[in-house]
């Protein structure tokens, strides 16, 4: 049986495109609920971490102990979780992408509608620092000063250093720290986002 449109996209066509918008549509919200769920995580382990390392203040083996082994504990959680939340973002991004380019197709089918499928000029768009102000750029600022406090914690507990070398020595870990981190953010984030058009506010 002839079609009676040739320059009709075939109802299979049509329903597979949206079933793919569905999907990508999920798959942006649960990247988005699963860096709001890391982030949570991490930063209740640092929070249980430094209450109980509070009270352990008191005594001097004790403050040892757990800060020896909290702190640590905490940053690799830290790095691991930064490693996760850039996935996501990629992912986030790759898929708002996506789903801008099925909108743009939309926007072929009925010529009257098409305003209804186009991109808000106002729309969050990603430049090249915005990596600055993801959850993951957050974590990685949290992590450092986490690094950088657990080995000033080495050099006065465990080292006995004079007064200003624990500080300097912290100051200087939790820059480098915070350096690494953004620059792996940005190798791994900035193409990603610089390839496609607007991404929606709420990435992750």
């Amino acid at each position: 049986m002839a079609d009676t449109d040739p320059g009709k996209p075939p109802p299979e066509f049509m329903s597979a495109l949206a079933t793919q918008h569905f999907v990508l549509q999920g798959t942006s919200s649960s990247t988005i609920s699963e860096s709001g769920s890391r982030v949570s995580i991490y930063l209740s382990a640092l929070s249980s971490g430094l209450v109980a390392i509070g009270f352990a203040s008191g005594s001097h083996r004790a403050l040892e102990s757990l800060a020896f082994t909290v702190l640590p504990t905490v940053f690799m959680l830290g790095c691991f979780t930064v490693v996760r939340l850039i996935d996501t973002s990629v992912a986030n991004a790759v898929a708002q992408r996506r789903m801008d380019r099925i909108a743009a197709y939309y926007a072929t089918l009925h010529r009257p509608g098409a305003p209804y499928f186009e991109t808000d000029d106002r729309s969050v768009r990603y430049g090249r620092w915005s990596f600055f102000f993801t959850m993951a750029s957050m974590v990685i600022v949290v992590n450092s000063v986490v690094g950088g406090a657990a080995l000033a914690l080495v050099f006065a507990l465990a080292v006995h250093a004079v007064t200003p070398v624990p500080v300097m020595a912290g100051i200087a870990t939790g820059v480098v720290l915070l350096a690494v981190g953004l620059r792996y953010q940005h190798q791994r984030l900035t193409p990603v986002v610089l390839s496609g058009s607007s991404i929606p506010n709420g990435s992750g």
